[in-house]
């Protein structure tokens, strides 16, 4: 959605109203996923995809539907194996879309707010009409129509707009909001009797490095093709240069732990402690865990972390927070290479965010598969 943001504002401007259409479901291979947005002015013009195939035309008339009768729907696009190619959806892959009439407000005050403010994650919760498709898969239907009310609004902050009506449903609600943006997914969940819609529009992921070794520039280099900011701390100047690190966002000299304030170091990142001396990395790790980072990862050999772990301990942490600490860093991938490092390290860094095993793709469809 915010990458729809320049047309909105240049639609907007020429005074004509845009009808939206999201997906909010995917099942089997879909070449986009839950969130993908499609947006048509009332003038015909389009932007955006929902699947990448001509599922757009028909797309296109639902929204055309939608802006007549004022109210939204869900439709299912269901393909078989022998049409998939054709129409783009990959290997007979099937998709729930929730067309709208309008962007909801909510939504375009969150993709706006996000895209300038690395602490306005929002989760926008939509409940779907009555009779929506549900989670099983069969033949193409239509869900029926609903007036489009004001949707939910969970912060990232655990702050919940709006209720469901039960305590206990709002405590979910919330905690289900966060698990979305902390993975920057959306999703669809059932509370309370209703289908809701968790649109997730999480801030910009950030990583945060300690230690301006070879490793760093090129996790540094990776970090950002990938989409994140990125963080280097070190209090070593002739290591921390601009000559280094020509893309980093933050080139901060000085000991993590006193920076830590100044960065606003939090829950949404993710910290990779590389120097491989006590004296900084220690502070590092201390600070990250207690500011329950997501992600906390240190270098070093199993005999490092044994003696890391008890020098931690002994400094106050407790067990359970050094149980959230991934050392060795990394995944296993078997490179030494600094550049085969980093892989390794982003890799785990993403397979956490995703709550994802790390394993291979094969032996994971296989289980699958095995499972029926």
């Amino acid at each position: 959605m915010r990458e729809l943001l320049s047309v909105i504002e240049a639609w907007q401007h020429d005074g004509v109203d845009i009808a939206r259409a999201v997906v909010i479901r995917t099942f089997g291979s879909s070449p986009r996923r839950e969130g993908a947005t499609m947006l048509r002015a009332d003038d015909g013009r389009l932007s955006g995809s929902v699947s990448g195939g001509c599922v757009e035309g028909a797309t296109a008339e639902r929204m055309q539907e939608a802006r007549a009768a004022g109210t939204q729907r869900v439709v299912r696009f269901g393909i078989s194996d022998a049409e998939a190619w054709d129409v783009g959806l990959a290997c007979g892959g099937t998709i729930d879309v929730l067309v709208q009439p309008l962007i909801p407000a909510a939504v375009l005050e969150a993709a706006r707010a996000t895209s300038r403010d690395r602490h306005a994650g929002r989760a926008i919760i939509t409940m779907l009409p009555d009779g929506s498709p549900s989670g099983a898969i069969g033949a193409s239907e239509l869900g029926p129509a609903a007036v489009v009310g004001t949707p939910l609004i969970v912060h990232e902050d655990g702050r919940l707009e709006g209720s469901l009506g039960d305590a206990e449903a709002d405590t979910a609600l919330v905690e289900s909001s966060l698990d979305s943006l902390a993975r920057g997914t959306s999703t669809v969940i059932e509370l309370a009797g209703r289908q809701l819609f968790v649109e997730a529009f999480a801030t910009r992921p950030r990583l945060v490095v300690v230690g301006a070794v070879e490793v760093a520039v090129a996790l540094v280099r990776l970090a950002r093709g990938l989409g994140y900011e990125t963080v280097v701390v070190d209090g070593r100047p002739a290591f921390a240069t601009r000559e280094r690190f020509p893309d980093v966002e933050q080139l901060i000299i000085g000991w993590p732990d006193e920076v830590a304030a100044d960065i606003e170091l939090g829950r949404g990142d993710a910290v990779a402690v590389l120097s491989h001396d006590p004296k900084f990395d220690d502070p590092a790790i201390i600070a990250a865990l207690v500011r329950e980072c997501r992600y906390v990862g240190a270098i070093g050999s199993r005999k490092t972390q044994k003696a890391r772990r008890a020098r931690l301990l002994e400094a106050g942490l407790e067990a359970a927070q050094l149980d959230r600490l991934y050392g060795p860093i990394g995944l296993d991938l078997g490179g030494r290479e600094p550049a085969e490092t980093a892989l390794a390290i982003m890799s785990e860094i993403i397979a956490t965010r995703h709550a994802a095993s790390g394993r291979s793709m094969r032996d994971v469809a296989a289980e699958r598969a095995s499972r029926g």
